[in-house]
């Protein structure tokens, strides 16, 4: 099982907000698809220990912040589940209609130009994080500027607590999905190991580009 916790290391050039995540080199493999997380050899559900397949679910305890490995069939048994685990599922969203300005994204302050928030329902708000030479890094947000952009902004809105997260991307024009939560954790783990110098270097920038390319191939638009 893979614990998302905060700890002492080395901070992003971007900002000294908290570091956080551990664990995360076991989602740094390539992935098939955002969200597959390839399965270390004899690795088992952390549930009923059968052997994973390469491409396998993910399981969120939102209590613990933590994320287990899982089987077909363990998973669709918490697809819906109110206790301690929730399936990820494996929705790619956008919505090209709405999205953010430059003037919405100042709104939320956040220091980078690329970050995913999520609904933590242990808190019962929106969290902000972003991808940085030590993991994933969580940074403060303005959280009545998220609810303001989420009474105008549909994909805001439709994420699932805990399990999904939105991804938005600062640039010309910016772009913001709706994504896996694993595969957050996978693009941070990717990057964290990949990482050079002040910026990342180029094999950074080249995951960054690979992965947003297939988010684009395999997002489809938000139901009305």
């Amino acid at each position: 099982m893979t614990f998302i916790r905060n700890e002492a290391g080395l901070l992003s050039p971007h900002t000294a907000s908290r570091p956080a995540a551990t664990g995360l080199r076991r989602f740094a493999a390539p992935a098939s698809k955002p969200g597959s997380i390839p399965a270390a050899p004899g690795e088992r559900c952390e549930l009923c220990g059968e052997i994973l397949r390469d491409a396998h679910a993910h399981m969120v305890d939102p209590k613990n912040r933590s994320i287990a490995c899982a089987c077909t069939a363990c998973a669709l048994l918490f697809t819906r589940s109110a206790g301690r685990y929730r399936t990820v599922p494996d929705r790619v969203r956008h919505d090209p209609r709405t999205p953010l300005t430059d003037a919405e994204w100042a709104e939320l302050r956040i220091p980078v130009a690329i970050a995913f928030f999520f609904v933590n329902s242990a808190l019962g708000q929106v969290v902000a994080s972003y991808p940085s030479p030590a993991g994933v890094t969580e940074c403060e947000l303005d959280l009545a500027a998220w609810d303001r952009l989420a009474g105008t902004h549909p994909l805001l809105a439709a994420l699932e607590p805990d399990v999904e997260a939105i991804l938005a991307v600062r640039g010309q024009p910016s772009e913001t999905f709706l994504i896996p939560i694993d595969a957050c954790y996978s693009l941070a783990g990717a990057l964290r190991l990949n990482w050079r110098g002040f910026d990342g270097g180029a094999e950074v920038r080249s995951i960054l580009t690979s992965f947003l390319a297939d988010l684009r191939r395999r997002a489809r638009t938000l139901e009305a």
